[in-house]
């Protein structure tokens, strides 16, 4: 995707997608979403991280920075080829996942469907996923075996495991692999669906000139295939146990900060690799989207380091990150990287001069336009167009739920400057945000379809109350929110023009 192109696109996550299996998957209902994208001018469809979840079901700490999510894997594939029987299907509700109830059986069918597979699959489909699993290898070994080793050690963490295990002697390693075959087998059979399932959306979106847009997540979850496999790039103790912690500093927003605890790299350690471990990362993000968000790009220049004994974010301090020598690298070895900065929150020039180095475009949210004056760079009339500009995000409320929850003087401000009220600020921000001179222009589809704050995405800073848990309906969307925003996008020239039925 040229990201120097005007166009706009939709968020949505997979897991929000409309289906009968508890949870959103990449089954039909993703192609039918890439239809209805089509079908209103869109020309992106933006993900949230599409690897494994973690702790409080969120997608951003994973125990793979390179594995699919299996709870995305559809169902419906697997049943057509012969390996799985029509499940029995809970009564799911249809509005939200149910992760307790959900996990557990969408696992029970995937185990299933493996067991199909190896016992009645064809030569060449087992062709096809041995081909697979020696191109994937590189983080497929690992990965299968860590989720293995899991299972076997009862869920405990990594660095509560065998001692041999956990310091990955080889000779216990190479007794694990034998030992526990089928299960790294199970764990491989459900990537490889992931795999030819994304990639089979990829297709049908390119192919009807919609892009992929992922998200990469910059730091990794400690308890992750990623740190087993190479403890040396982090800063641990001779307990496997972090020193230091991501996070950032007390704000307006935060007295205490956030202490996110992610490991944190060793750059030094890093770079004497070239950065590969990054550039792998990279490749793999690449050939499942056209294009990626880093998500804290900010840390690359500096991030915030915090003790492991500090609860808070409190005793932080700033240190330099890999800066441009990262990207440079990565680029050496890809080529040119269609890659968005998020630069949100605390940005420093170093962060400035490093996204316009790297030539990334950087990220702009409406909602947060209205807190000040007229000179404030989040007004779209204060945009470049190297710039992404969002209604919100995951991370923010909807655009109804915002306007509820304003300051009345927020409020009022945004009512001149949108021209809008209650019941139609939505449309307003999205008007206004596709009008401005950003290349790309970003919407939630809870903004597309009015909704209020019961159906965000995230609250950041919060565990559990329904975080992550999203889901819609086609009953909900109808037929007016995709005709009114293929008529924004094609007059403020991001899409079809013709669409707007103008005489001649």
């Amino acid at each position: 995707m040229n990201l120097n192109q005007r166009a706009s696109g939709v968020l949505l996550h997979i897991t929000s997608l409309p289906g009968p299996h508890g949870i959103g998957d990449l089954g039909p209902s993703a192609f039918h979403f890439v239809d209805w994208l089509e079908a209103a001018g869109q020309r992106v469809w933006q993900l949230l991280p599409t690897t494994p979840i973690g702790p409080g079901d969120s997608p951003y700490q994973s125990v793979s920075a390179f594995a699919g999510s299996p709870l995305m894997v559809a169902l419906e594939p697997l049943v057509e080829a012969g390996w799985l029987a029509a499940p029995e299907v809970p009564a799911f509700g249809a509005n939200a996942v149910d992760f307790a109830a959900v996990v557990p059986w969408r696992m029970q069918q995937l185990r299933a469907a493996a067991a199909g597979f190896f016992a009645r699959a064809t030569a060449a489909q087992r062709q096809a996923y041995a081909a697979w699993a020696q191109a994937q290898a590189s983080w497929l070994d690992d990965y299968s075996l860590f989720m293995a080793l899991e299972s076997a050690h009862g869920g405990a963490c990594w660095w509560d495991w065998a001692p041999d295990l956990r310091s990955r002697k080889k000779a216990a390693l190479t007794k694990a692999r034998k030992e526990h075959a089928d299960e790294i087998a199970f764990w491989c059979f459900v990537q490889w669906q992931f795999d030819n399932q994304l990639a089979a959306v990829k297709a049908y979106a390119n192919g009807k000139g919609i892009a992929l847009m992922g998200d990469l997540p910059i730091f990794i979850a400690h308890h992750s295939a990623d740190c087993w496999a190479a403890p040396e790039f982090y800063f641990l103790d001779d307990r496997y146990q972090p020193t230091v912690v991501a996070g950032v500093p007390p704000d307006a927003l935060s007295a205490d900060g956030q202490r996110w605890g992610n490991p944190l790299y060793r750059w030094d350690a890093m770079a004497k690799t070239g950065y590969a471990w990054w550039t792998e990362r990279v490749r793999r993000a690449l050939a499942q989207a056209d294009v990626f968000r880093i998500d804290h790009f900010r840390g690359f220049a500096g991030y915030y380091e915090i003790p492991a004994s500090c609860p808070t974010a409190h005793e932080g301090r700033w240190v330099p990150g890999p800066g441009q020598a990262l990207f440079d690298a990565i680029a050496k070895a890809l080529g040119p990287l269609p890659i968005v900065a998020e630069d949100l929150g605390l940005i420093t020039p170093d962060v400035i001069a490093l996204r316009e180095g790297c030539g990334f475009p950087g990220m702009k949210i409406l909602q947060f336009g209205f807190g000040a004056e007229g000179d404030h760079e989040f007004l779209p009339h204060n945009y470049e167009r190297e710039t992404i500009v969002y209604t919100g995000t995951h991370d923010n409320d909807t655009a109804r739920g915002w306007w509820n929850a304003a300051p009345a003087r927020e409020r009022e401000y945004a009512a001149c400057y949108l021209a809008c009220g209650a019941h139609d600020v939505h449309w307003a921000m999205i008007r206004a945000a596709a009008n401005s001179v950003a290349n790309l222009a970003i919407f939630p589809l809870q903004d597309v379809l009015g909704l209020d704050s019961s159906h965000r995405m995230n609250t950041p800073g919060t565990l559990g109350g329904g975080n992550w848990a999203w889901r819609f309906t086609w009953d909900q969307v109808g037929s007016e929110p995709g005709r009114v925003l293929g008529l924004i996008t094609a007059a403020s020239g991001r899409g079809p023009f013709d669409r707007m039925k103008l005489p001649a």
